[in-house]
Formats: structure tokens, C-alpha cells, sequence
């Protein structure tokens, strides 16, 4: 779990991935996303070559608009001033126009394939379970959703059209100064492999330095985050000194990074304004010789200057554009790691979930262990019979597999051995959203989605109307705060539900459990953290919405389920006790029997 977790950290140590001839073909996977838009990516390549092509002309035509004034023959348009003039603005004109346009197309098809990406990756986790989820943080996900995505798109449409520009300019950049001179060609080429060598190992020297500042930044990132998401706990053993001086010893490291790697920087400056400046007054002392000599043309030794920083800047780009390269690869293998993982199901080829259940369940001889944790027996033996309309609950010590139980009926998990029954067909038989479409639950520690009352109550039947909204608001005894809000339905609850009390969010989950009208409801005991008025209103209103349901109540306080049909007692992972609430409370020294006593010790 540990590698899997420094596998998808927000700062992570494969983000410049070795390429390799595996990497390459996960990377080559994303143009399959670019396949509906190749129409615009391909007319957006023309233009870039065009664009390129008509750039390198360009140093050529300023020499020899340098040579047109001392011309003899002003009547040839080679050697007339303003026509070159003219040329020269018209190339400019043209090189602007499809350079736009090359930007444009290639924003187009980047951005709607990037779309695409995004919507697959997002469906892909919708689609994947709940051990895929406790092996992952949230946050790792995200960032690979947002900033891996990023990357790729950068590829698409910067790094990939940089590179065949650079192409271009070093290819025809050569070519095109071996025409003008080849002496000083020769001169000019012999000063790069000193450069590019020092710069490649310079480079990989700064992007250490600039990775420990990244991961220091992080670490304090970290910090803040923390900070933030437990402010209450923080204020509430007054240790505000405490963290800031946490964190301040984190940015001091991110300090000290910075600082070194400004250092280096400045002297990797230092050495390229040296190498490239150094190497730019060789090639003129040479190209002033070959002038006096009369075997070059001044217009001629101006092209050669422009022309050598034109490759000389694409020669020292291709570092930056190898590193690019290497964390588009390293993007593309996270972002297909998780894209091949299996599934639930398919979101895209699933059908709507319209099978209607029942509500009567069997598990025989369940064993099951938590993926994460496959040497601890979690549940030995389970075997259960639920009758359509049954309220059963599910007592227990803390530990002891209640909430497991419920996690297995609803398919979260795979039994290791044993089987589940619905209506007498095996589970395995149903796709899981069908059998979840038939169940609803309410969970001890509701949390809303941010937006409206009403979206939150709609959840559970996204089609209903606000009549129905209302009806199974009033059901569940929240249409009387509902109403008193000004913006009633439409009243934003907030991030998790923050702006409401705890007893209003377990009620609007109910309204929503009363909304999707299942077959089996589960109840992770909705009452055992309110106050005596809110438990009230929210048993009240639980009694409505377990009436002609199979119910699952996995209980904390024991008084709730005096009424309920069986209660099934588990210790260590068996069923120990079985039974209604009376008989079970007279079985001395049953487990049970305890529970009731620690819990009455504890009132």
C-alpha cells in the first residue's frame, strides 16, 4: 500500500519518467483521443510546418535586403530595397496568419480530446469499487484528473508543436548556412557539443535541486491542509503556536532550496551567456575575416548571425522539451494505470437500472476478509434469512462485522466464500447497479452535496417533481424547517451540509431514502449522535420510511430496536445470539445482555 501510495503522491518522484520504448507506447495511447478531432489537428500540423518553413525564410530574405543597398542591379527585385522591404512584411503577414490559426486548430482539437480524457477517467472511478478507493487517497485522484490531464494537453498543444518546430529550424537552419558559408559553418557547429553537454548536466542538476524544493513545498502543503481540516481540534487544545512553528520550520527548508537553487540557476546562466555569447563573437571574428577576405557578403554574414541564433536557440530548447516529454510520459502511464483498471461495470455500455427486488435476502456461510487486510477475518460463517417487509438489526460489539454485512448486501465487496441470495437468485446473477437501485441508506454521519435542499433530496430520484420533493420532505419531518428558509427547497446547504444541524442533514436524507421508494433499506443507526428533539423527529419519521420495507438496522443504541423483528448478535466476526429484543435481554451473561448493561451504565 505504501508503493501504491508514492505511486500517485501529488509530488511524484516518477513525474519525469525514464522513456523507454514501453512508455512511449502508453504515451502514443493518448492520440487515440485525438481521433474524432484529427480533421483540425491535421489541417493545425500543416500550418505549423508552413508556419516553420516560412520563419527560416526569413533571416535569408533580411540578408539580402542588407546586400540591396550596395547593389548595382536595382532593376533585379533580389536586389531591390523596397521590394525586399515589401517580402519581408509580407512574409511577416503570412507567418502571423497561419501561426493563429495553427494555435487555434490546435487548441480545438487538444481541448475536446483532453474533455474526452477527463470524462473516461472520471466514468472509470465512478465505475470502480471500494477496495480500489482504500488503496487511493482522494486528493492523489484528483491530481491525477487535473494536473496529469494538464500535461498531457500541454504535450498536445505546446511540447509536440514546439518539437517539430525546433526540427524544422535545426534541419533547415543547417542547411541553409552550409549554403551561405560552409567554413564558418563547420566553426559554428564545432562550438555545440561543449554546450549541449554542459547543458544537459546542468540541467538534470537544477531539476534536482528544483525537485527538492517541490517536494519541501509539498510537505508544507501538507501542513496548512491538516491545519485547516482539523482547525477545531487545533483551536480547541490552543495549540495555534504549535502549528505555525510547524510550518515555519517547513518553509525554512523550502527557504533553503529556493536559495540553492537560485544559485545554481544563476550560474547555469552565467555559463550559457558565456558559452552562447562566446560562441557568437568566434563565428563573427571569423565571418569579419571572411568579409575582409571578400568570400562572404556583409548581407550574407548578417543571415549567418540570425540563422545561428535561431538553431542555437532550438538546440538549447530540446533539453526542455525532453524534460516535457518525460513527464507527459510519466502523466500518460498514471492516467492509463488507472483507466485499465477493472470495474464494476461499464458505464457507457451498461443499461439503466430497472430490475425491482422484493427485499428477500439470504447470505449462506459467508467468510470475508478486507482486501487491505486479507489476514484478519472479518466475518466467519454469517449465514442470515431476510423475509420481504423484515426489520432486522444488527448488534455487536465495535468491530465485530455489522457495518461489514451491510457493505456485502449492498455488493461493495465480493464474499471470499459463501453466497448472497436476492430473491432467491445469486447476487453474482444481478449486475451490482441493479441491486443497488433497490436500496437506500442512511447513514449515521450524513453528508450532503453542496448545492440546494432540493438537489440533495432529488438525489434519489433525479427525475422527481418538486411535489414529490415536498411529499417526502413532509414525510420525513424536514418540510418544517424547509419552509422556514426563505429559499426553502432552493436554500444552499453548503459544503458536506455545513450550513445545516445534524438532525435537518439525517432528515433530508431521509426524504431522500422515502424518495427512491426501496425495496431494502439500511440504517447505520440514524439517531445514536442527535439530541433528545432531533431523535425524536428523525425517528419518527424512520418509522414511515421502514414501513413495507426489508429493513437492515445496524445498531448503536440498543433501545431503537426494541420493535424490530430479530436482532442478530455478533462477537469476533460469528452470529452469537439470535432473537426479538425481550428474549435476548435475558440471556445471562450473553453478549447482548452486556451491551445492554454498558450501555445503561453509561446513560
Amino acid at each position: 500500500m505504501a508503493e501504491r501510495r508514492n505511486k500517485y503522491s501529488p509530488v511524484d518522484p516518477e513525474d519525469k519518467k525514464r522513456i523507454s520504448k514501453e512508455s512511449l507506447k502508453v504515451a502514443v495511447k493518448i492520440l487515440r483521443y485525438l481521433k474524432p478531432y484529427k480533421t483540425p489537428f491535421i489541417i493545425g500540423s500543416v500550418f505549423l510546418l508552413l508556419s516553420s518553413l516560412t520563419t527560416m525564410t526569413f533571416p535569408y530574405f533580411m540578408g539580402k535586403l542588407i546586400d540591396s543597398a550596395k547593389s548595382a542591379n536595382a532593376l533585379s527585385w533580389m536586389n531591390n530595397t523596397n521590394t525586399m522591404a515589401l517580402l519581408l512584411i509580407g512574409i511577416l503577414l503570412v507567418q502571423s496568419i497561419m501561426s493563429f490559426f495553427r494555435v487555434y486548430l490546435f487548441a480545438t482539437a487538444s481541448e475536446r480530446a483532453m474533455a474526452d480524457v477527463r470524462m473516461s477517467f472520471f466514468d472509470k472511478m465512478l465505475t470502480l469499487g471500494l477496495p480500489f478507493y482504500e488503496q487511493r487517497r482522494v486528493g492523489e485522484l484528483t491530481s491525477r484528473s487535473a494536473n496529469d490531464v494538464d500535461q498531457l494537453q500541454d504535450m498536445l498543444s505546446a511540447t509536440l508543436p514546439e518539437f517539430v518546430r525546433q526540427l524544422v529550424t535545426i534541419v533547415f537552419g543547417i542547411s541553409f548556412i552550409f549554403f551561405i558559408s560552409t567554413p564558418l559553418t563547420l566553426l559554428m557547429i564545432s562550438t555545440f557539443p561543449i554546450l549541449v553537454i554542459m547543458a544537459v548536466l546542468y540541467g538534470k542538476f537544477i531539476r534536482k535541486i528544483s525537485k527538492d524544493r517541490q517536494d519541501a513545498l509539498a510537505n508544507s502543503n501538507v501542513v496548512v491542509e491538516e491545519t485547516l481540516q482539523n482547525i477545531n481540534t487545533v483551536k480547541s487544545f490552543t495549540n495555534e503556536n504549535y502549528e505555525s512553528t510547524r510550518y515555519r520550520s517547513f518553509m525554512e527548508r523550502v527557504v533553503a532550496t529556493g536559495v540553492k537553487g537560485a544559485v545554481n540557476r544563476g550560474g547555469f546562466t552565467t555559463f550559457l551567456i558565456l558559452g552562447l555569447f562566446g560562441g557568437f563573437v568566434l563565428v563573427i571574428w571569423y565571418g569579419t575575416t571572411l568579409l575582409q577576405q571578400g568570400k562572404i557578403m556583409e548581407g550574407e554574414l548578417f543571415s549567418f548571425v540570425l540563422y545561428t541564433g535561431f538553431i542555437g536557440g532550438a538546440v538549447g530548447g530540446l533539453g526542455d522539451l525532453y524534460g516535457r516529454l518525460q513527464k507527459t510520459v510519466g502523466a500518460s502511464e498514471r492516467i492509463f494505470d488507472i483507466l485499465q483498471e477493472e470495474g464494476e461495470f461499464d458505464l457507457q455500455k451498461s443499461p439503466e437500472a430497472t430490475v425491482k427486488l422484493n427485499g428477500n435476502i439470504q447470505l449462506n456461510n459467508i467468510k470475508f476478509s478486507y482486501p487491505t487486510r486479507k489476514d484478519i477475518t472479518v466475518l466467519n460463517d454469517i449465514s442470515i434469512t431476510i423475509n420481504r417487509g423484515d426489520k432486522i438489526a444488527l448488534a455487536g460489539y465495535s468491530g465485530s462485522g455489522k457495518s461489514t454485512i451491510a457493505q456485502l448486501i449492498m455488493q461493495m465487496y465480493t464474499p471470499d466464500s459463501g453466497s448472497i441470495y436476492f430473491d432467491d437468485k445469486p447476487g453474482n446473477t444481478f449486475e451490482k447497479r441493479q441491486l443497488r437501485y433497490n436500496m437506500a441508506v442512511v447513514p449515521q454521519e450524513v453528508l450532503l452535496f453542496g448545492g440546494t435542499i432540493k438537489e440533495n433530496i432529488a438525489y434519489g430520484k433525479p427525475n422527481a417533481t418538486d411535489d414529490e420533493i415536498i411529499e417526502a420532505a413532509k414525510k420525513a419531518n424536514a418540510w418544517q424547517f424547509i419552509a422556514q428558509f426563505p429559499e426553502q427547497l432552493h436554500t444552499v446547504v453548503g459544503e458536506r451540509g455545513v450550513k445545516l444541524s445534524g438532525g435537518q442533514r439525517q432528515r433530508i436524507a431521509i426524504a431522500r431514502a422515502i424518495l427512491k421508494d426501496p425495496a431494502i433499506l439500511i440504517l447505520d443507526e440514524a439517531t445514536s449522535s442527535l439530541d433528545s428533539e432531533s431523535e425524536k423527529l428523525v425517528q419518527d419519521a424512520l418509522e414511515i420510511l421502514m414501513e413495507n420495507r426489508t429493513t437492515i438496522i445496524i445498531a448503536h443504541r440498543l433501545s431503537t430496536i426494541r420493535n424490530v423483528d430479530t436482532i442478530f448478535v455478533l462477537n469476533n466476526g460469528k452470529i452469537v445470539e439470535t432473537g426479538n429484543f425481550e428474549a435476548l435481554s435475558k440471556i445471562e451473561n450473553g453478549v447482548f445482555n452486556n451491551l445492554l448493561k454498558l450501555q445503561f451504565n453509561e446513560s
